[in-house]
């Protein structure tokens, strides 16, 4: 079945554009239960993947045998925007573990934070890698390869440690990777399905603590991400604002290209979204219109809004338009 339309952007009662793509909801056992467009599609989750690729840090123990902490764990699950409340404890993170930036493979990033770019340009300093988004993932890769001994290329596709990511990827999604693209931050991303996507989303959301090693820490790191909101992206971001507003009933995390997952514990669901052109605008619209038709966000809250169905304005502040759900899509 060919992508869908979701997300449509008008202006001046002309329907400007319009962004096509693929979703799907699966249950505790892995059945889908809501599909939109083409949920047997390969894709790359890109970020959206973290919490599963922070998953072998905490099985394996070395997140507490480095004494990691919730903080930790939703850095490790982050895209960060780059302001200091993120690279301080990334910095920190590293020196308790004898390492430093120079350690990190993940290439420095400008921070989308304003205060901390602002800070950045007036002092005439460069970013360096902490302030890549992806650091706090990094720094958990370099507490996993610090406790198997391993060497310092952690972003190897050869690696122990993401030859641990892979089979553990391929544990939740069900499937066998079909391979992997190098994501922005120079790790591998491993494929799979759409639906495979989805299915390891909702194995977070159905795990529980004290069910095993392998519920026990998905259920840390998702408890973790909706305790630190602020951490796993920042002031304004999707991530950070929809978590905030779904109060406890989920953790939601964004990926590079158009892609969106949600982990919904209550509700025992997972969510995998990939918007066809790629468009961030487009998959956060759709992942709240998902979230609302799942009866897990109020439909009109402000920060729901913001991101569902905001009015466009001019750089004078005149109303030009609005960007929707297609109607009746997620009805």
């Amino acid at each position: 079945m060919p992508a869908v339309e979701m997300v449509e952007f008008w202006r001046g009662g002309f329907r400007e554009s319009v962004h096509r793509g693929n979703a799907v909801v699966c249950n505790a056992r892995g059945e889908v239960v809501r599909a939109w467009g083409d949920i047997d599609k390969v894709v790359l989750p890109r970020s959206s993947a973290k919490m599963v690729q922070a998953l072998p840090l905490v099985e394996s123990g070395a997140a507490d045998a480095a004494g990691l902490g919730t903080e930790h764990l939703a850095l490790a699950c982050a895209s960060h925007s780059g302001a200091a409340i993120h690279t301080s404890r990334v910095a920190r993170w590293l020196a308790d573990l004898g390492l430093s930036d120079a350690d990190l493979r993940c290439g420095p990033q400008e921070p989308e934070d304003r205060a901390a770019l602002k800070h950045l340009l007036c002092a005439d300093e460069r970013p360096c890698q902490l302030h890549n988004n992806c650091s706090g993932k990094h720094s958990g890769f370099l507490t996993l390869t610090k406790y198997m001994g391993a060497g310092p290329e952690y972003i190897d596709p050869g690696h122990l440690v993401q030859s641990a990511v892979r089979a553990t990827w391929e544990e939740v999604t069900g499937e066998t990777s079909p391979g992997f693209g190098i994501d922005g931050c120079s790790a591998p991303n491993f494929a799979a399905t759409l639906t495979g996507v989805a299915r390891a989303m909702a194995g977070f959301a159905a795990a529980r603590e004290g069910m095993g090693t392998r519920q026990s820490a998905q259920a840390r790191l998702v408890a973790a991400m909706m305790s630190h909101p602020d951490l796993v992206a920042g002031e304004g971001r999707a991530c950070t604002e929809l978590m905030r507003a779904l109060r406890g009933a989920g953790a939601v995390k964004t990926g590079a290209e158009g892609f969106f997952v949600a982990i919904l514990p209550e509700r025992q669901l997972g969510v995998a979204v990939k918007i066809e052109d790629g468009t961030t605008r487009a998959s956060e619209c759709a992942i709240a219109a998902i979230l609302v038709a799942l009866g897990v966000l109020e439909r009109h809250h402000p920060e729901v809004t913001r991101f569902l169905d905001p009015r466009v304005l001019s750089r004078r502040g005149l109303d030009t338009g609005q960007m929707q759900p297609v109607p009746g899509v997620f009805d």
